[in-house]
């Protein structure tokens, strides 16, 4: 029985895997712009499966050259000189059985610029790769290992890709904020050699769309910044806010005071009819509070059983009241 490797190149070569057309970003040979200096990190969380990439770059939206990722398949960044076969193919090539390594061993097999290149590929077992093209700009290098790889080029020092995989195994709690940890510890680190710009975080998850139909669980870009870093920190925020469910353990009762000011607001919003405002919580308070919430889009923590998430409660208080809440 042939190996793996060389069944998959049979099919490449034989058509039954698609062989795409050669997406290199091309720019004149004399040009450096198609360089593409960044540090990412792709990554699975062990508890539920997500995948996910986060990268920062001296490249304007490096969102739309790095990072690919499919749920239940793999993640992938490719850099340096981009070549995006590695994430279209590659991706493919995963969800056919291959490894990460066999992934880059049929990949390179048709790529004349591959000392050039810089891949990390993470697939849906935890398994890990990641490879720097002798012709990368100093510091290139990377390290990887069960569930993660990380890479950088034009760095500093190799220190940021160190702290990288220090912040992204030390640190507790969602992928994102893992993968998120790992790329600011490596900004602090020194990072990229010519600057910040851009920055991109994705994270995808069976069903994990906002409309559950898609696997696009976080997809955030950062164009173009001063501080492309805190930049993709704050839209985190913003994102948990706007598209995750509450934590049923950060909900309370609508009563006494909060239930006052709330139909207060509503009335003086226009959305409870009834003017009602003694802090006495009903149906009616209950639909216009729902309708308020998805008129200011935070439909996904809208509730219906008298409850209302705490962090959506201060952020209306704060909003309306313009009073910072302690």
């Amino acid at each position: 029985m042939i190996g793996l490797i060389a069944f998959l190149a049979t099919l490449v070569a034989a058509g039954a895997v698609p062989r795409l057309p050669s997406t290199a970003y091309r720019l004149p040979a004399a040009s450096v712009g198609r360089l593409v200096s960044t540090f990412s990190i792709v990554a699975r969380d062990t508890e539920n499966g997500d995948l996910g990439v986060a990268v920062q770059s001296k490249f304007p939206n490096v969102r739309a050259v790095v990072p690919f990722a499919r749920a239940g398949v793999g993640a992938v960044a490719t850099q340096s000189f981009v070549n995006s076969d590695f994430g279209t193919r590659g991706l493919k090539l995963l969800e056919l059985g291959a490894t990460p390594q066999e992934v880059l061993g049929i990949v390179s097999r048709d790529d004349p610029e591959l000392e050039q290149r810089q891949v990390g590929i993470v697939d849906a077992k935890g398994r890990a790769a990641t490879f720097t093209g002798r012709q990368c700009f100093a510091w290139a290098g990377g390290r990887s290992g069960p569930d993660y790889a990380i890479q950088g080029n034009v760095l500093v020092s190799e220190q940021t890709v160190a702290a990288m995989e220090k912040a992204f195994l030390g640190t507790k709690g969602p992928l994102a904020d893992r993968l998120l940890a790992a790329i600011k510890s490596g900004a602090d680190a020194g990072g990229d050699r010519r600057g910040r710009q851009s920055a991109a975080l994705l994270v995808v998850r069976n069903g994990g769309s906002y409309d559950g139909k898609g696997d696009a669980y976080i997809d955030i870009s950062v164009f173009d910044a001063r501080d492309p870093i805190a930049e993709i920190f704050r839209l985190y925020k913003l994102q948990k806010i706007h598209f995750q469910r509450s934590d049923p353990n950060d909900v309370v009762p609508i009563e006494g005071n909060d239930a006052k000011f709330l139909q207060k607001l509503l009335v003086r919003k226009g959305f409870l009819k009834s003017g009602r405002t003694d802090g006495v919580w009903d149906e009616a308070s209950t639909q216009a509070l729902a309708d308020y919430m998805a008129w200011e889009n935070y439909d996904t923590r809208i509730r219906r059983d008298g409850r209302i998430d705490k962090t959506i409660l201060k952020l209306i208080r704060e909003k309306e009241a313009e009073v910072p809440i302690p």
